[in-house]
């Protein structure tokens, strides 16, 4: 498979890290929704993720629990910006990423050295492989805005589990 049909049948994610918890029922729901739409209508079979608390790992657990239950095949990639980046997290949120981690299919590092820059470029590399983006988008400001605007600049299918 080249490049261009890898990217036709992989779909990325975007979300914020603080999640209500009287939402995050529904957020999964409608994401989950949206992830079995893409495989059962569209085909798509590589999903990008980019590793951070909140929106993502709820992806990732999601992901896994489809790949576990009904959709053996698919590949569930972990995009994550620089090492360590995950330093400064609870212990708590650490562990669930620790047990996350070894599921994923493959692992993308994007940048050799923490950066702030790293965490665009990580945004920009999951939209540029992709044709489609799901979101948790609730604003119209911050890093999960403006990937989705990229997204929408670069011609991706959107679909917001806000709605």
């Amino acid at each position: 498979m080249d490049r261009k049909d890898l990217k036709g049948k992989t779909c990325c994610f975007t979300g914020h890290r603080d999640l209500p918890a009287h939402k995050t029922e529904r957020i999964a729901k409608r994401t989950e929704e949206e992830i079995r739409r893409l495989i059962v209508d569209e085909g798509i079979c590589f999903f990008g993720v980019g590793g951070a608390i909140g929106y993502d790992t709820l992806v990732a657990e999601v992901l896994f629990r489809l790949r576990e239950r009904e959709f053996p095949d698919i590949k569930v990639i972990l995009v994550y910006p620089f090492e360590g980046f995950a330093n400064g997290w609870t212990s708590e949120q650490k562990a669930v990423y620790n047990k996350l981690l070894p599921k994923y299919d493959k692992t993308v590092c994007v940048s050799p050295r923490p950066c702030r820059g790293a965490y665009l470029a990580r945004n920009r590399h999951l939209v540029d492989g992709s044709a489609y983006c799901i979101s948790y988008c609730t604003r119209s400001y911050g890093g999960t805005a403006y990937t989705v605007q990229y997204a929408k600049r670069k011609g991706l299918e959107l679909r917001n589990v806000d709605g």
